[in-house]
């Protein structure tokens, strides 16, 4: 074990989750349930599993693209094409507290466990689903991927250049944001269950978590009903708040009020152009964003980006480098918040991914179990359900397992 890896039980230590999930959107869902405690099993097809397993960079035949998503998670084959599969499904539901999709819309019912069959035969159960666009509405049958999702959110459209073309995020983020969503909502759900002792369905789509999180951009839009227009690294609606030329690269600055424009201003030794009528105000400063640049830039490309790092932030005018991963990696920062963590994957070595955001004082996040190998858990995960040595031949005969 590493020092992330610990035994000891998180906030959501004894809820039992069944992950029907794969690729992003869902296995970082039931990561996260499973990094605050809960016992995940990723059910998997025989033979291939997760197509993620296969894909990106493979490190002594392992993927880190999949380590990326899939620690604390014991793995289970199983053939749901076969009714003899769907059986020990439905058995692995019956001990479970949630279950977790990203199938299309409708995909689940023909298995048998439509919405009616499931709040009918597990009323206690917390179902989580991931979808393109909902399961309402012209668009539910659709096929999605985090790229259409941010082209129809709008996401795209108010990203890049004014000039340029509309520019997607590079993560995978209506995928990321879809799963921190149900995380969310299946915690909620639970609590909930503790008080009425019922379950829910628990819905998110890559599209609308993508609309959710356009903030003041939508406020403006539905407050004049003028779509908002790409400004780049600018902020659509402050100025100056952006990237500035330093003389060996650029500095982010971001003073989001007047105060902090003063501070910044005076920081410069440009408290003047605050007499100057054209930038007396931020409507004024973003009417005449480009001569303020200019004058702006005249100054800030005379010192280094470091030197600048540290006078603005003495004079507490928030600004950052624009850091490289390795570079965001090798900082003593992201360093202390331990947002690298090394998990121990015995003969495979040591394999890093991301740290655990949420930090929590008295039951932390922590591995619990490193990334599974295809199956690893069949046989431990189904004789604890009750099947025999006999019974479990059967099924490997037949490839349910």
């Amino acid at each position: 074990m590493t020092d992330h890896q610990s035994p000891a039980a998180g906030s959501l230590a004894g809820i039992r989750v069944i992950d029907l999930t794969r690729v992003i959107s869902g296995p970082f869902c039931t990561q996260i349930l499973g990094d605050h405690g809960a016992e995940v099993i990723k059910v998997e097809s025989p033979g291939q599993g997760d197509v993620v397993r296969s894909q990106g960079n493979m490190v002594n035949g392992f993927s880190w693209y999949f380590a990326q998503f899939n620690r604390n998670k014991r793995s289970v084959t199983l053939d749901l094409r076969q009714e003899a599969g769907k059986a020990v499904l439905h058995r692995l539901i019956e001990e479970a507290d949630v279950l977790v999709e990203n199938f299309r819309p409708g995909v689940l019912g023909k298995m048998g466990l439509d919405d009616a069959t499931l709040r009918a035969q597990y009323p206690r159960l917390v179902v989580g689903r991931i979808n393109g666009f909902g399961s309402s509405g012209p668009y539910r049958d659709r096929p999605a991927y985090d790229f259409i999702a941010q082209a129809m959110s709008g996401f795209m459209g108010v990203n890049g250049p004014a000039d340029g073309e509309p520019m997607r995020a590079a993560p995978p983020i209506s995928d990321m944001v879809a799963s921190q969503n149900l995380a969310f909502g299946i915690c909620a759900a639970l609590v909930r269950r503790e008080r009425s002792g019922q379950g829910d369905i628990v819905e998110t789509a890559l599209t609308n978590g993508l609309i959710g999180m356009m903030g003041y951009l939508a406020a403006e839009f539905f407050a004049t009903d003028r779509v908002p227009a790409r400004t780049g690294n600018d902020h659509p609606m402050l100025y100056p708040y952006g990237l500035f030329k330093a003389s060996d690269g650029e500095v982010a600055i971001a003073p989001s009020n007047d105060t902090m424009v003063e501070r910044l201003l005076k920081a410069l030794g440009m408290l003047h152009l605050l007499d100057d009528e054209r930038f007396a105000d931020n409507a004024r400063r973003m009417a005449n964003r480009e001569a303020l640049r200019e004058c702006l830039t005249a100054v800030t490309e005379t010192r280094s980006v470091a030197a600048w790092i540290d006078h603005l932030n003495r004079a507490g005018v928030p600004c950052g480098r624009v850091h490289d991963l390795r570079e965001t990696f090798a900082d003593p920062q992201v360093q202390a918040q331990q947002m690298r963590i090394d998990l121990d994957q015995g003969e495979l070595g040591r394999i890093p991914v991301t740290g655990f955001p949420v930090k929590m004082q008295e039951a932390p996040a922590a591995v619990h179990h490193p990334v599974p190998r295809l199956g690893e858990h069949t046989r431990e995960v189904l004789a604890a359900l009750g099947l025999d040595d006999g019974e479990l031949k059967a099924l490997e005969a037949q490839g349910v397992i």
